[in-house]
């Protein structure tokens, strides 16, 4: 029998394309609260259609059809390049063997119903399509076709798909820009981070070809915001999401440097800090988070940061080299940004509220081991104080003192202390904002004001996780899964949100991974050795697991987001059997079906 895969265009995108003679769809007409709309699909230029090239086709025997068992995921080399070869359910599909988000190696991942999950950092992608279905990241797989043939497995496959190992939609354009009044938009989105981006990709990928705009307060385009803490000396260009011809073509466009100072939902208006005026008729929220600032003495000093931009970062790193550093509160910034600067600054001090760094997201003794290894690399903690006053000399900072009366020497300051949304334009909007401050939506994103949505880390919405409970997760990927969500039910779709939280941070070439949702869990089962670094800990609340996070023991987390997705629940009796049925032997049976 043999196994041959070749790359085509997966059956959505190949109607589309086969519509007309000059490789464009027809117009079609999409429906929008009654509204016709008129789309017209293209290919991404960037990643030109490399599939009627004979000469960019590469063919390679790999194994036999009979080496691969159903549920099993195998890396293949083609010479020129790798592909990910699985067997579900009888059948053979093939995609291509690298997350777009990172690198990520996938055939380390989970295979689990029609879907193969990131070890990393949890993106999902379906084996059949290659479309991405969970995020982080913004790009799907390449999709090869397999075909069975005598016993031999051969693998045809372009040499551009195997290189680049991803593959961006076809999207809309917009029909008529020029026609457009310049203060009137279709889709204004406030914001311009993870959620606002995929809220616009999303909808050019859905065929919405009117006016989309996105508006920002950063002078960037939409950038890796994770990195501005893990990779201090990025350059905007090195960590933008998209190149700027990308949003050219699609005709998204980007208000740098624009602040929205009201919304009349009435008029349906927004109201920019210089006076400019915008009517929009669906709106989305994407405003994101504040940085608190320190409140005592000196807290306007030279050289004291909160990091918000790739400026502010680049600029720390710099006034940081061979100096003193302080860095207040041992959040998952301040602890990022402690790690990156320990071997470059002459000495780094981190000053903390709490006893143990992570206690309340990671519990007591993974906060302490994680603190253990901060100060086995030089990093100085002063746990239980706060910052009292900053002392300057000639306008520069000099010295951090503590309530506890310890006095610091510091070149610079980073502050690290939490933040809060970036909602105060709304407070007079009419739009249902919580005591916090945080935009309230249900699972489909929509704020109480029909055709306003919101998104990311500045709303509460209902986690399917948790029974629906109001939560506000502020991490990367929620972010992007909050933006898809807004924008298909832009489109009137009905999509309810259900994915599992995921985050990750990487410290001194550790990775911590978490999935899940672990608010007021009451006990922490742990296997591993924690002083080696090598763990999972689950995290349980009323005997349930609610989280997990791991160091060196992927692909558990992972894992377990997917028993999670499936609706399962976790007893935390059946913490040793999860471990071994999926970390040791890689068997996912255990998600067939609902229910414990």
């Amino acid at each position: 029998v043999e196994v041959k895969i070749e790359v085509v265009i997966p059956e959505k995108e190949r109607s589309k394309e086969e519509m007309s003679p000059n490789g464009k769809a027809s117009p079609l007409i999409y429906k929008v609260n009654g509204t016709a709309r008129h789309y017209h699909l293209e290919e991404h230029p960037i990643a030109s259609n490399p599939y009627h090239n004979p000469k960019d086709m590469v063919e390679a025997s790999v194994c036999h059809v009979k080496d691969l068992e159903n549920g099993q995921m195998r890396e293949v080399d083609l010479g020129c390049g790798k592909a990910l070869l699985i067997k579900e359910s009888g059948e053979f599909h093939a995609v291509g063997h690298k997350c777009p988000h990172y690198g990520a190696p996938l055939v380390k991942g989970v295979l689990s119903k029609g879907r193969v999950r990131c070890p990393w950092h949890g993106a999902c992608f379906s084996i059949g399509t290659g479309d991405i279905e969970d995020f982080p990241g913004l790009d799907s797989l390449p999709r090869f076709q397999v075909k069975i043939e005598k016993e031999k497995v051969y693998i045809r496959a372009s040499k551009q798909a195997l290189q680049t190992q991803r593959r961006t939609k076809m999207m809309a354009k917009c029909i008529s820009l020029s026609n457009y009044n310049l203060s009137s938009t279709n889709v204004l989105i406030i914001g311009a981070g993870a959620a606002g981006l995929v809220c616009a990709e999303t909808l050019r990928q859905e065929g919405f070809s009117d006016r989309i705009v996105m508006c920002t307060m950063d002078r960037h385009l939409p950038y890796d915001r994770p990195k501005l803490s893990k990779s201090m000396d990025s350059h905007p260009e090195q960590i933008a999401l998209r190149p700027k011809e990308f949003f050219c073509t699609y005709d998204i466009e980007v208000l740098t440097e624009m602040q929205v100072a009201a919304v009349d939902v009435k008029s349906k208006i927004a109201v920019f800090k210089d006076g400019f005026k915008m009517e929009y008729n669906k709106l989305l929220i994407a405003t994101g988070n504040m940085p608190k600032t320190l409140s005592c003495k000196g807290r306007e000093i030279e050289n004291v940061f909160n990091i918000r931009t790739p400026e502010d970062a680049n600029r720390v790193v710099k006034l940081a080299t061979s100096k003193n550093v302080v860095i207040v509160g041992a959040s998952f910034l301040g602890m990022e940004v402690a790690a990156y600067l320990a071997e470059r600054a002459h000495s780094v001090s981190l000053v903390e509220l709490e006893h143990v760094p992570f206690k309340k997201f990671f519990g007591e003794r993974v906060g302490r081991a994680v603190m253990k290894m901060f100060e086995n690399n030089r990093v100085k903690f002063y746990m239980q104080t706060e910052v009292s006053e900053l002392r300057e000399q000639e306008g520069k900072l000099k010295e951090v003192v503590l309530k506890s009366g310890k006095v610091l020497r510091a070149d610079v300051c980073v502050v690290g202390v939490g933040a809060v949304p970036a909602t105060g334009f709304l407070k007079q909007s009419g739009i249902n904002i919580d005591s916090k401050g945080f935009v309230v939506v249900n699972k489909m994103m929509q704020t109480n004001i029909p055709g306003v949505f919101a998104a990311g880390d500045a709303v509460t919405f209902p986690l399917a996780l948790r029974n629906n409970k109001k939560v506000n997760v502020p991490h990367w990927q929620m972010a992007h899964m909050h933006g898809r969500i807004a924008a298909l039910n832009m489109l009137a779709h009905g999509t309810e949100i259900s994915t599992v939280p995921y985050l990750w941070t990487a410290m001194f070439g550790k990775s911590l991974r978490y999935a899940g949702h672990g608010e007021g869990f009451d006990d922490v089962v742990i296997q591993g050795d924690l002083d080696e670094l090598k763990f999972v800990a689950f995290y349980t609340k009323s005997d349930e697991v609610v989280a997990v996070a791991s160091i060196n023991y992927d692909p558990i987390v992972s894992k377990v987001a997917e028993v999670l997705a499936a609706g399962r629940t976790i007893r935390k009796r059946d913490v040793d059997t999860v471990i071994s049925l999926s970390f040791r032997t890689g068997d996912m049976s255990w998600l067939t079906g609902k229910g414990s």
